[in-house]
């Protein structure tokens, strides 16, 4: 019975085989499954701790590099609508001074009387020009009689002159006579030698004659200039007696008066100067002409080539709200002023009804189409230091640069800039201390701004 149930060794050792093999597959199997759960935990995990530190670097990066929101610059539009201050002057003012000295006997004109070209104004009561128009009409009137006079003695010159070539013939063909009765023995030489003598003396009182005649000639040139002068000063002086009369030199309105009856004026422009309290030296009227105006314009130089002679332009001032003048612009300075850098533009408004005044405020609104229209940037994006005024940008490295630019119309929440810029700029939307110069940043595009 032991011997039945003792296996024998060839079981035994088959057994333990069996067992052996089991053994080995069990630890083979482990290794591939910890081989395999390891290999997909790597293909996990790795990539996920890549994008980690990936992750991490951006971090830290953009910790370290700020960033910033960048605009591009964009072109105005080529029309565009101007309005400037403009000042109405008179088309033909002027300052009425007095030509004579005196009294102001009466004045006709008062402000904001209308008066017609030529109109009597004032009268000026002035004696001594009358006294020196009297001497003046003495002193032509004797001249004119000195004329007279030398004219007369050079009739009588010219008189004796002929008087004295017929005595000169009558004693040269005596003289011939008697050297032929000389040489036939007729008479004595003596009285030959006389009428030689009374040839000679004719001959003498000839030549007299010539010179008196050329003197009175001399002396008629010299009392005809002495008459000019004197009709010139008794003219001059006329014209002077006629300036009593103040007249008005064109038609227009009377816009001052500086006069009153009485007052003693002084002729001059009023840049003497008097001693005496009671005299007026100043202006006596101020007339201007109102039915065609000027109006002066200061045009900026970024507007100046686009402005055309018989250019219109809408005029409007503040007292009349529903009225719209046309004006038309006639000339220029053709100089840009270098203190403010405008150009002097006068326009030319018909004014038939007297609406609009000498002195008025008002707003010329120009229509301009611009042929290299400037940028636009918002008004955020400049800085203005002690370099001047600066854009901020952000160059291709990614790094800020401050340009300077020179600017030109401001619109409010945006301003043109005329110089300075390309087009291709990165602009810091609104810049900050922080900003420096070669700063490293992050430039954020923002959406495109839209027209002013």
């Amino acid at each position: 019975m032991d011997s039945q149930h003792r296996p024998s060794p060839d079981s035994e050792q088959q057994t333990t085989s069996r067992k052996h093999r089991r053994g080995i597959g069990g630890i083979g199997w482990a290794v591939i499954g910890t081989v395999f759960f390891g290999s997909l935990l790597a293909i996990g995990i790795l990539p996920r701790l890549s994008q980690k530190s990936e992750l991490q670097a951006a971090v830290k990066e953009a910790s370290t590099v700020p960033s910033v929101n960048v605009i591009a610059p964009r072109r105005a539009t080529g029309a565009t609508k101007v309005e400037l201050p403009g000042s109405v002057v008179a088309l033909n003012q002027t300052t009425i001074y007095a030509r004579s000295t005196g009294y102001l006997r009466r004045w006709y004109a008062d402000i904001g009387d209308r008066v017609r070209a030529g109109q009597l104004l004032a009268e000026i009561d002035s004696p001594d020009t009358d006294q020196q128009v009297l001497q003046a009409k003495a002193e032509l009137v004797q001249a004119q009689a000195n004329v007279s006079q030398t004219r007369a003695n050079l009739a009588k010159s010219v008189s004796d002159l002929k008087q004295a070539r017929a005595n000169l013939l009558i004693a040269r063909q005596s003289w011939q006579r008697w050297q032929v009765l000389v040489k036939q023995g007729a008479v004595p030489q003596q009285d030959a030698d006389t009428k030689y003598a009374t040839y000679q003396a004719n001959l003498a009182s000839v030549e007299a004659a010539q010179n008196t005649i050329n003197s009175d000639s001399a002396n008629i040139k010299a009392a005809q200039a002495n008459a000019y002068a004197s009709q010139a000063n008794f003219q001059r002086n006329t014209v002077l007696q006629s300036y009593k009369k103040v007249t008005a030199p064109f038609a227009g309105v009377i816009t001052a008066r500086n006069v009153n009856t009485g007052v003693l004026i002084s002729a001059g422009n009023g840049n003497t100067s008097t001693s005496n309290t009671n005299t007026s030296n100043s202006s006596l009227y101020t007339i201007a002409a109102y039915d065609n105006l000027k109006v002066n314009v200061s045009v900026p130089q970024s507007l100046s080539q686009s402005l055309q002679t018989g250019q219109t332009a809408q005029i409007t001032v503040r007292e009349l709200p529903e009225r719209v003048f046309t004006g038309k612009v006639v000339r220029t300075s053709n100089a840009i002023d270098p203190t403010t850098r405008t150009l002097l533009t006068q326009l030319e408004v018909h004014n038939s009804d007297a609406t609009l005044r000498p002195g008025m405020y008002a707003n010329v609104k120009f229509a301009i189409n611009r042929t290299n229209p400037p940028f636009v940037v918002p008004d955020s994006a400049l800085v203005v230091n002690g370099g001047g005024t600066q854009v901020a940008t952000v160059t291709k490295d990614h790094t800020v640069h401050y340009q300077k630019v020179a600017v030109g119309r401001d619109y409010g929440i945006e301003v043109e800039i005329t110089s300075g810029l390309t087009g291709n700029e990165s602009l810091i939307a609104t810049p900050t201390v922080d900003e420096t110069e070669g700063l490293r940043v992050q430039p954020v595009a923002e959406t495109k701004q839209t027209s002013p």
